[in-house]
C-alpha cells in the first residue's frame, strides 16, 4: 500500500475505504455461499441425470445383445443407418448471479432407416430406438456439466477476491489506519505538552 500522510483527513479517507471493502467482502461472501448452494443443487440434478442415462444405457446394451443374437455382428453392421430429427438439441440460456447457464431440450426420433434392410427385425428396430433414446439424456448431461464447470469457475474467482480482501487489503488498511492513529495521538500529546510548557513560561 502506498505511503499515506498522517492527517485526520487521510484517516477518514482510509476509514471510508475500509467500510467499502468490508461491504465488498460481505457481498463476495454472500455470493460465495449462493454459488456453493447452487452448485450442490445442480450436482444433485446432475447425479439424477447420470442415473437415468446409466439405466437407459443398460437397456440399450441389452437391446444390442438381442440384435446381435438375431443378426450376428456382420448382419448388424450391414444394417442401414437411420437419421434422427431434430439433429441437435435446443438450448435455453439463463443466468445465475451473472453466470451463463443452459438447459438442453432434445427429443429426437428416427425418421429413416430399416425399410431397405435385407433382414428387418423387431430386435434391430429396438436396438436402434434404444440407442437413439440415449441422445436426450446425453444432451441434458452435457448441458449440466457445462453449467457446473461455469459455476465452479465463478466460485473460484469469487473465493480469490474474497480472500484477497480478507487476508491482504483489509489488513493493510487496518495497519495504515493504526499507524496514522498512533501518529496523530503522539502529535496531540506533543501539542498538549507544548501548550503546558508555554503556559508555565508566562
Amino acid at each position: 500500500m502506498p505511503e499515506t500522510t498522517a492527517t485526520r483527513s487521510a484517516a477518514l479517507a482510509l476509514a471510508d475505504e475500509r467500510a467499502l471493502m468490508r461491504q465488498g467482502y460481505r457481498f463476495l461472501d454472500e455470493k460465495r455461499m449462493l454459488l456453493a448452494a447452487e452448485m450442490l443443487r445442480a450436482l444433485a440434478g446432475h447425479g439424477a441425470l447420470e442415473t437415468r442415462l446409466l439405466d437407459q444405457l443398460r437397456e440399450a446394451v441389452a437391446a444390442l445383445r438381442r440384435a446381435l443374437q438375431r443378426h450376428g455382428l456382420e448382419g448388424l453392421q450391414a444394417y442401414p443407418p437411420a437419421a434422427i430429427a431434430p439433429e441437435a438439441p435446443a438450448l435455453s440460456p439463463s443466468q445465475f448471479l451473472g453466470v451463463p447457464q443452459a438447459a438442453a431440450s432434445f427429443d429426437p426420433h428416427v425418421v429413416t432407416g430399416e425399410d431397405t434392410a435385407v433382414d428387418p427385425s423387431p430386435e434391430a428396430r429396438a436396438c436402434r430406438d434404444a440407442f437413439a433414446a440415449l441422445l436426450a439424456p446425453l444432451a441434458s448431461l452435457a448441458a449440466s456439466a457445462g453449467n457446473l464447470e461455469r459455476l465452479a469457475a465463478e466460485y473460484r474467482r469469487t473465493e480469490r477476491r474474497a480472500r484477497a480482501l480478507e487476508n491482504v487489503l483489509l489488513p493493510e488498511i487496518e495497519t495504515a489506519l493504526k499507524a496514522i492513529d498512533e501518529h496523530l495521538e503522539l502529535a496531540d500529546q506533543e501539542e498538549a505538552v507544548r501548550t503546558r510548557l508555554a503556559g508555565r513560561r508566562r
